[in-house]
């Protein structure tokens, strides 16, 4: 019993000795995305996955570990405020074959290690945080979270909605009866106030950290009434609540009912971008390059329409001055390229807009978290999380930088380090 007791004893202090291991970074350049400002020769220290200090003059000779980054560029993790980690949809399913065909073929637990795979991906390529908006089965991605909180993979922080919450059947469109509601594998039936307050409820109980609601799928759409009912209730549990609508009376609908964001909002007219900003709803474009829309051409009639539509929107949202956090969308893997190689693509869209380099960091860090709620991660400062990734050039001149990303720390542990970074741990 007493070798049991201090076999115990002595692995309970060296988890702790690990856990507050103190690491220092030595950066040479720190940029601070909410004022487009970066601070040279910057030393970050870490306890705890936590930051406790940025300055140029800290003592490092006490820290545990020392990673040299003199030539890099410093900044926050990227955020993805759109993204499917279980969800993909083959390239080649034929035109008029419904979306929903591969509920028949891929089981709950293959979604759970699909999403596992991506969110190790997206991970790599410098996103410490992502908002993962459905289509994840039977609320696959809480189990992923809960496996990337125990250690099993890497990943991202997960922002989750759970099943989406919808009016009557989902998004699918024109099953027979017959088929019965299989839609309900992913979403929510819901068509009035108490059945959205109820489907609100639901998600949270299974591990939604974020809640989604589909308005605009049919002929019919929730009304503003509706849409405060889900607002209300996700905002009494802490939770950003977050809308699928195009354009219209819809999406008057949501902006009025206190909606935190519009997810896509491709056919937004001035008036519209105009409200968003007056109410300051961010919009989360999922603005897609033409090689994506040209991939997902079983669902999309005229991809080149569609991409100058979204550069055209995107342009205008920001000359209007809405609210804007970055989102991509992805469901379709291409060219055996990862979910977060695929997301940087977006960047091109963005500066195709007129979007400044600044600006487009801004909407991936900052602006994402604060729609997300996240008042711990966003930015290098003393208190918040050790999220933090390195390019070796100033993103606020060149966002394409931010295709390389040779660094990358989540919660105050390295989870990528290419050569130019060295390291030192002292014992």
């Amino acid at each position: 019993m007493k070798i049991l007791l201090s076999t115990a004893i002595i692995c309970m202090l060296l988890s702790h000795s690990i856990m507050a291991q103190s690491v220092a970074i030595r950066a040479g350049h720190v940029v601070d995305p909410a004022t487009g400002q970066t601070h040279d020769n910057q030393i970050i220290t870490i306890k705890d996955h936590k930051i406790v200090a940025v300055d140029r003059d800290l003592d490092v000779s006490r820290a545990d570990q020392v990673i040299d980054l003199p030539n890099a560029w410093v900044l926050p993790g990227l955020m993805d405020a759109h993204v499917h980690l279980t969800l993909n949809v083959p390239e080649n399913l034929g035109r008029g074959v419904p979306f929903e065909t591969f509920y028949l073929t891929e089981s709950n637990a293959f979604r759970a290690l699909r999403g596992a795979k991506n969110a190790g991906a997206t991970l790599q390529a410098g996103f410490t945080t992502v908002k993962d908006i459905g289509n994840d089965g039977n609320y696959a991605v809480t189990d992923v979270k809960k496996a990337i909180s125990a250690g099993w993979f890497e990943g991202p922080t997960i922002i989750n909605a759970g099943k989406i919450i919808a009016a009557f059947g989902g998004q699918s469109k024109g099953i027979s009866p017959e088929q019965g509601l299989f839609w309900q594998y992913e979403y929510l039936d819901a068509d009035s106030p108490d059945e959205i307050r109820k489907a609100v409820r639901q998600n949270i109980y299974y591990g939604a950290t974020a809640i989604k609601l589909v308005a605009d799928n049919s002929a019919y759409y929730y009304s503003e009434d509706e849409i405060r009912a889900a607002v209300e209730e996700g905002h009494k549990a802490g939770l950003a609540v977050t809308v699928h609508v195009q354009g219209g009376e819809a999406a008057r609908n949501v902006i009025l009912g206190g909606a935190d964001a519009i997810e896509h909002g491709f056919e937004l007219d001035d008036e519209l971008l105009q409200l968003m900003k007056d109410k300051g709803t961010y919009l989360v474009g999922t603005d897609f390059p033409l090689s994506h829309l040209q991939a997902m051409g079983f669902f999309i009639d005229d991809p080149e329409t569609l991409a100058n539509a979204i550069i055209h929107r995107l342009r205008r949202a920001n000359e209007i001055g809405v609210k804007m956090a970055f989102g991509t969308d992805i469901v379709v893997d291409l060219d055996g390229r990862t979910r977060g190689d695929l997301a940087l693509d977006f960047l091109d869209v963005w500066e195709a807009a007129g979007v400044p380099a600044a600006k487009i960091l801004q909407c991936m860090t900052t602006n994402a978290a604060d729609l997300l709620r996240l008042e711990n991660r966003g930015t290098i400062a003393t208190g918040q999380y050790a999220d933090i990734i390195a390019v070796p050039e100033n993103p606020l001149r060149n966002i394409h930088t931010l295709k390389n990303v040779q660094f990358v720390m989540k919660e105050g542990r390295i989870v990528k380090q290419a050569h130019g970074a060295s390291e030192m741990t002292r014992k």
